[in-house]
């Protein structure tokens, strides 16, 4: 039997249910363009993911299910009613929260004693034909882990619906369902389907298409079924979602995969055989029970296959400056912000995330201020003007040299102190042009700086975004290196001065100050950050991994104290395995220090 299906990863926005529902009928339309007769949107489509505590709001619960009725309603009116839609929503199945739908709760809906709420907030997807909710599934696996806090949040289902469309039967599951060896895929395998549909929200992070792939062939290998993974697009606070929606077939067999960090439909002709499925189930199968629902036994007309797009994905250092210019990007428009100012050092993070932002938002929405003090090198300033001549960009200088002399004369100031006045100063200054303009203010640091806490608060740290703060310093050059590369292969200009890319790296807030004077290399932080931090390491792995015990001893000791300061930082795009922010959340007053390991009297080394 033929099938024409599509994902449709789109770019929702949180609490916009109004908008989102537009959306799905907007994309719908497109998919119905492409004569399919399936489409498949991202994890909670109408409510944008993730709504976080919004889920606790018993007005919101009821938008979302209100919302989930009136389109399936509005796509028949516009006539796109004989499509089935698979769309994620905000579900509330028990107590003071909308009317319960489809069943009776069971034990396993209700939450424990330690989290307690109103109502049981369910994860949830729905299939859509005909002006009608055809069935509800009711996310199984709930993660909690990473920037995950779904079981603060949500109860697990325990049904899997099938829904037997043009003969052809349909499991439906969300995101981290798939995830699970043994769980809703597996169970799909045993009741005997012939597609599972898969909505998801996956963040975004480096070397993860190095995952789904391999996983999403283990789950279809176990459902024994087309796997049709569709994943959200675009950024929401510090996270960013790429897309890459794929479908696979049982045999592991890659039929399409969409392109990252763009909205896009991706249509699949599907041959099934549902002859070939030895044995359909339903009722309680392991955790789950199999629930069966019949929209259409009529398989559809033969039609010409097309051959399905496969997109191979982005180079490392295209896809995290994709990630970063979408996260920027999103954060500003979907917050309805105008433009952005930053300042320029003529150093290479300022460089970059102006050239982030002229990429993200245009030229004419970037504006860059030079702010030099005395001890500003000449060079800096030219830099930081070719940087901005390259973008073309607003650029302007305001020096600061007056401005701190006046506090010096007021207040006696010396050592770090003295230095860190200049950067208080200059952020003074840049928080007030925000003010007057309207400008969001971008803070440059990056994730080496940020960990180690050489940011100064209210100075270089302040800021409403910060769009590197995730990109370590050894990546800060790679990056810059790269879209200079691609600006030269197409024959643009090339927008990142090299002098800035060259030149050892400076606060320059005393005279001939650098960064190597009181960090070890880049390359050699960066790789105990990316252990300690990343990966949760403690002393004696990171001293089996082959770490310098005295740097690794000093570098801990600057992340830990510099806890209170990234409690005040502002949220940037996550990139990593492990971001400041949502990622990792230690507390701010901890007497827990990592410490050399000791070698026991008589024990051997």
């Amino acid at each position: 039997m033929q099938l024409r299906v599509a994902m449709a990863q789109v770019d929702t926005r949180v609490g916009d249910l109004e908008g989102n529902c537009e959306l799905v009928v907007r994309w719908t339309a497109r998919a119905a363009q492409e004569n399919a007769h399936l489409v498949v949107f991202p994890e909670m489509t109408l409510t944008g993911y993730p709504p976080e505590d919004l889920v606790l709001r018993e007005s919101f619960a009821r938008a979302s299910e209100r919302s989930l009725v009136e389109l399936a309603a509005t796509l028949a009116d516009q006539g796109l009613g004989g499509i089935a839609v698979v769309v994620g929503y905000l579900a509330h199945t028990e107590g003071s929260g909308p009317a319960p739908v489809d069943r009776t709760p069971t034990d396993d809906d209700r939450p424990g004693d330690a989290n307690p709420r109103r109502g049981a907030p369910r994860n949830a997807a729905a299939l859509l034909f005909g002006g009608e909710v055809v069935v509800r599934y009711y996310k199984r696996h709930l993660p909690n882990y990473g920037v995950f806090d779904e079981a603060r949040y949500f109860v697990p289902g325990t049904e899997l619906p099938v829904v037997r469309l043009h003969g052809i039967d349909v499991a439906l599951t969300v995101c981290e369902d798939l995830w699970v060896e043994g769980g809703p895929c597996g169970v799909a395998g045993q009741a005997g389907v012939d597609l599972v549909v898969s909505p998801n929200a996956s963040p975004y992070e480096r070397a993860k298409d190095d995952l789904r792939l391999p996983l999403v062939r283990r789950r279809a290998a176990e459902a024994g079924a087309t796997v049709l993974y569709c994943n959200q697009v675009g950024g929401q606070d510090e996270l960013v979602f790429d897309g890459d929606s794929m479908a696979v077939a049982a045999d592991g067999t890659l039929l399409a995969r969409s392109p990252q960090f763009v909205e896009h439909l991706a249509t699949v002709d599907l041959d099934l055989d549902p002859s070939s499925v030895p044995e359909r189930r339903e009722g309680r199968i392991g955790p789950m029970t199999v629930t069966r629902h019949v929209v259409s036994e009529e398989p559809v007309a033969a039609f010409d296959r097309r051959p399905a797009t496969v997109v191979d994905p982005l180079s490392d250092c295209e896809e995290v400056w994709r990630a970063l210019v979408l996260g920027l990007r999103d954060f500003i428009d979907k917050n309805g912000m105008p433009s952005v100012v930053l300042g320029m050092s003529g150093g290479i993070d300022s460089a970059l995330v102006a050239a982030l932002a002229t990429d993200a938002l245009g030229a004419d929405r970037v504006h860059g201020v030079g702010l030099p003090s005395k001890w500003s090198s000449e060079h800096s300033l030219s830099d930081a003007e070719d940087s901005a001549r390259r973008l073309g960009m607003h650029y302007s200088v305001v020096p600061i040299a007056p401005m701190v002399d006046a506090y010096e004369a007021s207040v006696e100031l010396s050592g770090v102190a003295a230095e860190n006045l200049q950067a208080r100063v200059r952020g003074t200054l840049l928080m007030g042009l925000s003010n007057q303009h309207g400008h969001l203010l971008l803070a440059t640091s990056n994730k080496s700086e940020v960990a180690v806490g050489y940011s100064t608060l209210y100075g270089d740290a302040a800021g409403g975004f910060a769009p590197i703060k995730d990109v370590p310093k050894t990546l800060v050059w790679d990056l810059a290196r790269w879209r200079n590369a691609y600006a030269r292969d197409r024959g643009e200009t090339e927008p990142i001065p090299q002098n800035s890319i060259d030149k050892p790296p400076s606060a320059e807030l005393a005279p001939g100050q650098q960064d190597s004077d009181s960090l070890p290399s880049y390359e050699v932080l960066d790789a105990v950050i990316a252990d300690y931090v990343d990966r949760d390491l403690g002393m004696a792995e990171l001293l089996e991994r082959g770490h310098d015990p005295e740097v690794v001893a000093r570098v801990l000791r600057l992340i830990d104290t510099a806890e209170f300061k990234r409690r005040q930082s502002a949220p940037g795009t996550k990139i990593s395995l492990k971001a400041f922010g949502r990622d990792r959340r230690l507390p701010v007053t901890n007497r827990w220090r990592e410490t050399l390991p000791t070698v026991r009297e008589g024990a051997q080394s």
